[in-house]
């Protein structure tokens, strides 16, 4: 009998929480011995990217997920930054994995989030959020990560936005090279 995933309904969508992909993945035999690591190869005070690695019990790499969180993008976020982006990032490597995923590979916190996002920047009375830095990171992590030139990808996205992004943020870039 396949398992069955618990999920949460977000605007008539069903999306399956990590912590169900995390359980799935600790109790299935097929992946016994298997790892989750994390790594931040961009954290500060302010903000964090998270790279989760899942390998298999001979070392093997099978998949990768990458998030970013910042610490000033909600109320949790002013507490809990790290531990959202880790979980984000679990979550989206057991997403490549196949693992809780039927129609999207964003978790539920993360569609919960965008929507939260969208509903306040259309709010009139919301005072804009200056936010160039997060696109730019999330751009510029994935069009390095697409390139088959890292270090050619790099060095375009230093010298289009270089100005705009922190030594932290071309450091993190860096790692992805």
């Amino acid at each position: 009998m396949a398992y069955k995933f618990k999920t949460v309904n977000i605007r008539g969508k069903e999306y399956v929480e990590v912590k169900e992909r995390v359980k799935y993945f600790r109790q299935e035999e097929q992946f016994e011995n298997w790892t989750i690591a994390t790594e931040f190869p961009v954290l500060d005070s302010e903000q964090c990217v998270c790279k989760a690695t899942i390998a298999d019990k001979s070392g093997r790499v099978v998949a990768t997920g990458h998030a970013h969180e910042e610490r000033s993008a909600s109320n949790i976020n002013k507490t809990s930054y790290i531990e959202n982006c880790e979980t984000s990032a679990i979550g989206r490597a057991l997403a490549v994995m196949g693992i809780g995923v039927d129609d999207s590979m964003a978790s539920a916190g993360e569609v919960a989030d965008a929507i939260h996002q969208q509903e306040n920047s259309n709010e009139s009375t919301a005072k804009p959020k200056a936010k160039p830095k997060v696109n730019i990171m999330d751009s510029a992590v994935a069009y390095i990560k697409s390139s088959t030139d890292k270090q050619k990808a790099y060095d375009s996205v230093i010298k289009k936005y270089g100005k705009d992004l922190t030594d932290a943020q071309k450091n993190g870039l860096k790692k992805f090279v």
